[in-house]
């Protein structure tokens, strides 16, 4: 051990007394600091602006201006320079002769060598340690399992380069050509990863070989095994590769020799990554605060009740559009967004179906025009160079599994071992893949019973089926919409009354909307009795159907008011509502506390306010209402283009706050009953949730997610949100910005200058 510290600290002169390291030190402090400091001023200016900073940690050390996470793009290039004279010299100079004729056996002179990288590796994540700790003074709570968990991978990518560097180094005496050599294999490293994409096993091996976003995960503030793992065997790796090759120049080592030991090495390495990258063998630790990296608790209990064989198999119509996002080229892509779920079920397995079939997509008889679909098809696989068998016909695809349902798009069947499925879909947004939510989601619906909404009809009520502004398609089955409740885990029908004599068991929430003709007593008596029973009901009115509506909602103790709201405005329609979270709300649904901190409202048009009349045994509580001044319950006006509304005390208008959306809950045959009443049956359907308004942030989508989220009792949509970090204040004003600048931008880098020019001065003397 002494020798190797001895090589070590005679490398450690050569590197400290050369103007190269210190010229890399500095630059590097630089650099990173220029990071850090522009990340702060960025911060400070929205502190200034009024907006309310989070997530600093990340924001600060970690994002995409992050002192640490910054500076990995330019290590590529510092490493090199810093490893090609560890051997290279010694051949340069003849003193690898001296070196091989003293008692001084190869490990000694490559473990020597390579630990005074890993000094070097220390000294430069020392430095981002400095914006750590600075960090750590100037705001509260900072995550620091999270940083250092950066700072750590930071320091296995510098020791990495390294490795790589010191085997380049002992092939050549040119210390430019060695330079060169390590740039050029982290070059191949990085673009490995797209080789041989279409064979399984050569996939698993070349993406394990890739050294691209490896590093990323700890940024992440995750530490995975099998990165973990892979910077110690490419280590391990080259510093053996390295040791092998002194041992050929001593011992003089036939070719066949060299290239077997060399060889059995690199097949070692290979086999073990290989199985340490297997889902089974991995191992995680989350270092987040938020455990951002980890499944929500409500994902992990799905998870566990899954027992048996998983198997998500992925349909891509050869003529859908999307259909590339299924190539094997993006298999690996892939199988990381169902990371988080294979890590608590191992035993997951990933299959791919390609077919051809109709489908809607305009763009195909653009490109192909005139021919048959066979011969399309024949044209996108030899584009593909793909052989045409590979895909199956439509006959075979209908015989496999019937996707007519979903319109024969890309679509993911998730299949357990007795036989449920549930279905993944895109979605026509700019992610258009599946979050946790959706797949969380469609998971939970093999394990318990999805939730029935049924939509009443016969009496002019909002169709689930017709894409007309007024109707409730958009939000109860669209399939390419990610929010609709069939994406959500529940299941739509429509439900007349004519034929029935109950609301049948299964129904497990009933929406009454816009009732525009009177009910029966038969149907009326039905409805009766289904909250008589305790079950979930949504009811949605309208102005100018108090009449027919107002009897569903005496059992409840409740009426629509006469008229319709008005609010005052200059640019809008009087008649449309900018309805507020209350207060009360809150303790109902928790979410609408971030309506109320961004200033979201509610976009209601022709809406009409509710209000109590008796007393019926339920606990009632005011969600939505309108502001307090400026708006009342208009009974007379009812042209709002031609006329303007003017508020007329004399007939009863009263400018107050009323309310717009109400929820009801009480305890019934021993659970509990949840009836939402919304003065709108507009603010949910197609036309307004795909409006938008200069001015107004509306958050019409919250309504429809949080009120069947009540009513399902919070099982449906899956809750996947996380708390708040804690890590969102500072302890510094704006005035502070210019002087980090001056403290990393110019007090540390100058710092090291000094000491680098005290150090040639002292130098030059001798």
């Amino acid at each position: 051990m002494k020798t190797i510290l001895k090589i070590t600290k005679n490398e450690l002169s050569t590197l400290f007394y050369s103007p190269i390291a210190w010229l890399i030190l500095i630059i590097f402090t630089f650099q990173s600091g220029m990071a850090y400091a522009n990340a702060w001023d960025s911060i400070l200016r929205s502190v200034a602006l009024g907006y309310n900073p989070s997530s600093l940690t990340g924001r600060l050390l970690l994002g995409w201006e992050g002192a640490i996470s910054s500076m990995q793009e330019h290590l590529f290039l510092y490493i090199p320079l810093l490893t090609m004279g560890l051997m290279s010299q010694e051949y340069n100079r003849g003193s690898i002769k001296l070196l091989y004729s003293s008692p001084v056996t190869n490990r000694q002179i490559i473990f020597g060598k390579y630990l005074s990288m890993v000094i070097c590796a220390a000294i430069l994540v020392a430095i981002l340690f400095i914006y750590y700790v600075f960090t750590a003074f100037t705001i509260q709570n900072i995550d620091t399992p999270f940083a250092l968990t950066a700072l750590l991978g930071v320091f296995l990518m510098i020791c990495a380069y390294a490795a790589i560097g010191l085997f380049m180094s002992s092939l050549t005496s040119y210390q430019v050509v060695a330079a060169v050599g390590t740039l050029a294999v982290l070059a191949v490293l990085n673009y490995i990863g797209h080789v041989g994409q279409e064979i399984s096993f050569v996939r698993d091996i070349t993406y394990w070989l890739s050294i691209s976003g490896r590093a990323d995960t700890f940024f992440k503030g995750l530490i995975c095994s099998e990165d973990f793992l892979y910077f110690l065997l490419v280590i391990v790796l080259f510093v053996t590769l390295s040791i092998l090759r002194l041992q050929a120049e001593r011992t003089k080592l036939s070719a066949l020799q060299s290239m077997l030991r060399y060889g059995g090495v690199i097949v070692v390495t290979l086999l073990i990554g290989y199985f340490s990258a297997r889902p089974a063998l991995r191992c995680y630790y989350d270092a987040t605060e938020m455990k951002e990296n980890t499944l929500t608790q409500n994902s992990i209990d799905i998870m566990e009740k899954l027992d048996g064989p998983l198997t998500i198999t992925t349909y891509a119509n050869m003529f859908d559009e999307n259909y590339f996002r299924a190539l094997p080229r993006y298999y690996n892509e892939d199988f990381n967004r169902f990371e988080k779920y294979i890590r608590f079920k191992p035993e997951i397995k990933m299959k791919y179906v390609y077919y051809y079939d109709k489908t809607n997509n305009p763009t195909l008889e653009q490109r192909y025009p005139g021919l048959t679909d066979e011969q399309r098809l024949k044209k996108i696989c030899d584009a593909l160079d793909w052989d045409v068998k590979r895909v199956l016909t439509p006959e075979q695809i209908r015989a496999k599994e019937d996707l007519s349902g979903e319109y024969n798009k890309y679509v993911r069947v998730i299949e357990r071992g007795n036989g449920q499925k549930s279905y993944l879909r895109l979605y026509e947004d700019n992610y258009r893949h599946p979050t946790e939510t959706e797949i969380s989601a469609a998971l939970k619906r093999m394990v318990i019973k999805s939730p029935v909404v049924a939509f009443l009809t016969g009496h002019g009520e909002r169709s689930i089926d017709g894409i007309g502004e007024r109707d409730y398609y958009a939000f109860s089955q669209y399939k390419d919409f990610r929010n609709s409740l069939v994406n959500q885990g529940f299941e739509s029908i429509s439900l007349s009354l004519d034929s029935v004599n109950k609301v049948p068991e299964n129904i497990d929430i009933l929406v009454i909307s816009d009732v525009r003709t009177a009910l029966s007593p038969k149907e009326q008596e039905i409805i009766e009795n289904y909250i008589a029973e305790g079950r979930n009901l949504l009811i949605a009115g309208e102005p100018r159907r108090q009449e027919q509506m107002n009897p569903l909602l005496a059992p409840l103790g409740l009426s629509f008011m006469p008229g319709i709201l008005v609010q005052e405005s200059k640019d809008f329609s009087t008649d449309l509502i900018l309805a507020n979270p209350t207060m009360a709300s809150l303790n109902v649904i928790n979410r609408f506390d971030k309506l109320l901190a961004f200033g979201n409202q509610i976009t209601m048009p022709s809406a009409v306010g509710i209000k109590q009349t008796e007393e019926k045994g339920f606990k009632v509580v005011p969600i939505l209402t309108t502001d307090s001044t400026g708006s009342w319950n208009e009974l007379e006006t009812t042209n709002f283009i031609e006329d303007t509304a003017r508020i007329n005390p004399s007939i009863g208008e009263v400018e107050q706050a009323n309310t717009t959306m109400m929820y009801l809950n009480r305890e019934v045959n021993n659970r509990e009953q949840r009836i939402i009443v919304l003065g709108d049956a507009d603010c949910i359907g197609n036309g307004e949730l795909s409006r938008q308004r200069n001015g107004i942030s509306s958050a019409n989508f919250s309504v429809i997610t949080e009120s069947f989220r009540l009513l399902s009792f919070g099982e449906f949509p899956v809750d996947t949100s996380r708390k708040g970090s804690s890590d969102n204040k500072i302890n510094i004003n704006e005035e502070w910005g210019l002087w980090i600048k001056i403290l990393f931008m110019g007090l540390l880098p100058g710092i090291l200058t000094f000491l680098s020019l005290a150090l040639w001065w002292k130098r030059r003397k001798k």
